[in-house]
């Protein structure tokens, strides 16, 4: 088992975050609720726990706190804001309201040399603060609010931050995080993508089971590919674990983008090698979806009807027992049920909270611990295309969450039409491929931009009154969404020109039936999310 760090959740929405910058460090890490059982947190054999932020005070009833055994297991633990307040509660420092609350950014002043020396502007979010530290601890750094924005016990290796290391907003924060995974807890940075290609083709085969394939009783595996990067990578990982046990099936819902499916069977055929099945279904899901507009319910109709279909084809094939989905931890972190003191559930995702309890598979998830960015690194460790690789990401219900309101066939063409015109303007442009600047909409140095992380049209259930020809029209609008991330866990928009902004809606407006009004969404990640349903 590869060495790691365990992050405890006490409800902090950037949770999620801390993992991805621990990930960074080639260190692996996972994310468990504050309370979840004993045994589920120490089977990862950690070597030091990370305590999250959260929305409580420590002095409610009913808080999160932190369990004995964690504190009784001698391990090096680092309390992030509610983190640290419940360390110093457990320890019996002292936790009380500030007069004056912190959110936003602070300037930090370190108090003896250390890691925190490169840190110098971080983000805060916090209304209570330490005002008596535990006994053992020493104040390592003070903010303009905080006299104990920073504290350490050096014997026991027990640190607290007041602020986010894990944002953006504190930059260089990353390097404290790794300094305490790797310098003191002593994890050694072997999270790469070969060792993770290694650990899943041995799960995948501990699972599986590697029964020489036998034609006449058909395969062991089916793939529910989609053409997007995780289904893609996920069925490139189980072939390298099975071979020929593996069977791919691609459905064609009807809410592809242009031309996807002809796109998606060329590359499965050429850049994998994969047995490739494709079944046309177009008009089976969009008469389940027909009168439908509740976001949470298209994405449980869709994904019910995916694993019918499977379970159709499974029948003709031989029955395979295995059904392989491109789930990523931050599908199955987002479809988790709220519960006291934990993250809200954001969404649910169609192959997490979307399956139905009685189908017929036992699922293979070979990325359900990786992050979006790590999925791409697997991809070209395994050799794929890059055109495969990077291509834009793409929601396992399709165009439903980007069509708001019912999904109807001519709704569903109209915006199919619109983001064609959208992704081709800005591939034309330079806009889309492999990020050439990850934590930038440009570069000052050299002039160049950014591409963008991902980019699509929204077919809005809004009209309003327009004029084309001296005539009067009542059409629909349609919102451009274009973000940049690097881990697609926070994003901002893109900073487009305005000329092709302005190209692109004049297009729209002029080439596609029914969309009248073209606007530009603005909002980064959170508070939104990427996709608008």
């Amino acid at each position: 088992m590869t060495e790691s760090i365990a992050i405890l959740d006490f409800g902090s929405q950037y949770a999620q975050i801390i993992a991805r910058r621990v990930r960074e460090a080639q260190i692996y890490c996972e994310l468990f609720p504050w309370d979840a059982p004993q045994e589920k947190i120490l089977s990862i054999n950690p070597k030091g726990f990370i305590l999250s932020g959260g929305p409580k005070s420590v002095y409610e009833e009913g808080a999160p706190y932190i369990q004995q055994f964690i504190l009784e297991s001698g391990l090096p633990i680092l309390g992030i804001c509610y983190g640290m307040q419940a360390l110093t509660h457990v320890l019996g420092g002292e936790v009380s309201p500030s007069v004056e609350r912190e959110y936003g950014p602070a300037i930090l002043e370190p108090l003896m040399p250390s890691i925190l020396s490169v840190i110098s502007q971080v983000w805060m979010s916090h209304g209570d603060k330490i005002t008596r530290m535990p006994d053992g601890f020493i104040a390592l750094a003070k903010s303009g609010n905080s006299p104990f924005a920073a504290m350490g016990d050096m014997q026991r290796k027990y640190f607290g931050v007041q602020f986010h290391p894990e944002v953006h907003h504190t930059p260089n924060g990353v390097e404290l995080l790794k300094h305490f995974a790797v310098d003191i807890c002593g994890a050694k940075p072997e999270w790469t993508p070969l060792s993770i290609i290694d650990e899943s083709v041995k799960r995948i085969k501990e699972q599986v089971g590697n029964a020489p394939f036998d034609k006449p009783q058909g395969p062991c595996v089916l793939a529910a590919v989609s053409g997007g990067v995780d289904s893609t990578v996920a069925a490139a990982l189980v072939q390298k674990a099975i071979g020929d046990q593996l069977v791919c099936v691609f459905v064609d819902t009807g809410l592809l983008r242009a031309n996807e499916g002809e796109q998606v069977a060329s590359a499965f055929r050429s850049g994998l090698g994969a047995e490739l099945i494709t079944v046309e279904a177009s008009a089976d899901f969009l008469g389940a979806l027909k009168g439908v507009t509740e976001p949470e319910q298209k994405r449980r109709i869709v994904g019910e009807k995916f694993i019918r279909i499977f379970e159709q084809q499974a029948k003709l094939i031989g029955q395979p027992k295995f059904l392989v989905q491109g789930t990523i931890y931050p599908d199955v972190v987002e479809s988790s049920a709220p519960d006291r003191n934990k993250a809200e559930k954001i969404k649910t995702h169609h192959n997490v909270g979307g399956l139905p309890e009685d189908m017929d598979f036992e699922l293979v998830e070979p990325l359900r611990y990786l992050f979006k960015d790590e999925v791409r690194l697997v991809g070209e460790a395994l050799g794929l295309n890059e055109s495969l690789v990077w291509r834009q990401p793409f929601p396992g219900p399709g165009l439903t969450v980007r069509c708001l309101g019912e999904c109807t066939p001519q709704r569903v063409s109209r915006l199919r039409a619109a983001d064609s015109i959208l992704l081709d303007e800005l591939s034309k442009a330079g806009f889309l491929g492999k990020p050439r600047f990850p934590h930038l909409n440009d570069n000052e140095e050299t002039g160049q931009h950014a591409q963008t992380s991902q980019a699509f049209m929204v077919l809005l259930p809004v009209k309003s009154v327009g004029v084309m020809g001296d005539q009067r029209t009542y059409q629909e609008a349609a919102a451009i969404r274009a973000v940049t991330s690097e881990d697609f866990m926070t994003a901002d928009w893109a900073r487009l020109p305005h000329e092709l902004l302005a190209k692109i809606s004049n297009r729209i407006v002029n080439e596609v039936d029914g969309i009248n009004r073209v606007v530009y969404d603005i909002t980064s990640k959170p508070p939104a999310t990427i996709e608008w349903e």
